[in-house]
């Protein structure tokens, strides 16, 4: 409902913000769930709100809906955007403050949780005026040297990629150890073999690219989505808190 989408290979309809998709049934559930990818709606299966959906909708707004108190629609779909970013930065901090390697900045990033958590709990007023720019850049400073703490443990560490344009680069069987791979375009890269143990892949555009008998054991700051918009196979070696996708 909130969010909008184009005609594409991700997409086999136009949307609107704001407006919902025809598939959305009246009790919020999606008509063609089963079958998203086979009717052309592949990037519905990407996507993650990190629980941001249910926080705007159950917390936030109390119980409300669009439906049943439309007045509340317009705030509560700008509202969700600055939710999501703010679930994402949880994601991330709960995740480096389990990296043993990152003991030196854990107070740091336990208090940055803490505040991240306090923002989640604003009214929505408050929510839309935070400058969300600012708070997600102290904490993605933050993140680095959590992320530099890890990796300077890899010997012979993969040189800095971040926000490099590998669309469609051949990196078969490559040694990317413990790279900096934040924000890089992937798209379409041919990863089979490749080994990204303890590589830093926060913000990495995957989608297309074949990790088939990739190696992402430790891999920091995978999403499970960014794994659900790749390409794998059973070979492929995955951080245990995350699942292989069905489509693989």
């Amino acid at each position: 409902m909130a969010l909008p989408f184009a005609a594409s290979s991700d997409f086999a309809a136009d949307k609107d913000a704001g407006q919902p998709c025809t598939n959305l049934r009246a009790d919020f559930r999606c008509g063609i769930h089963t079958q998203l990818r086979q009717r052309g709606f592949a990037g519905c299966t990407v996507f993650d709100c990190f629980g941001a959906g249910q926080r705007v909708s159950q917390v936030t707004f109390g119980g409300q809906d669009w439906r049943q108190a439309p007045g509340t629609a317009r705030q509560m779909f700008d509202v969700f955007p600055v939710m999501r970013q703010l679930h994402e930065l949880l994601r991330y901090l709960t995740e480096a403050l389990t990296l043993p390697p990152a003991r030196p900045v854990h107070g740091e990033l336990r208090r940055a949780l803490e505040r991240t958590q306090r923002l989640t709990a604003g009214s929505a007023q408050e929510l839309l005026e935070l400058d969300m720019a600012a708070h997600r850049g102290e904490v993605s400073a933050l993140l680095l040297r959590a992320s530099e703490l890890v990796r300077a443990r890899v010997p012979g560490r993969g040189k800095d990629r971040r926000g490099a344009d590998l669309i469609g680069a051949d990196l078969k069987a490559a040694d990317l150890r413990g790279a900096n791979l934040r924000g890089a375009y992937l798209i379409a890269a041919d990863l089979k073999g490749a080994d990204l143990r303890t590589a830093d892949l926060i913000g990495a555009d995957l989608r297309d690219a074949d990790l088939s008998g990739a190696d992402l054991t430790g891999a920091l700051f995978l999403t499970q989505p960014q794994l659900d918009a790749a390409k794998g196979d059973a070979t492929t070696k995955l951080p245990s808190a995350l699942t292989r996708p069905r489509h693989w």
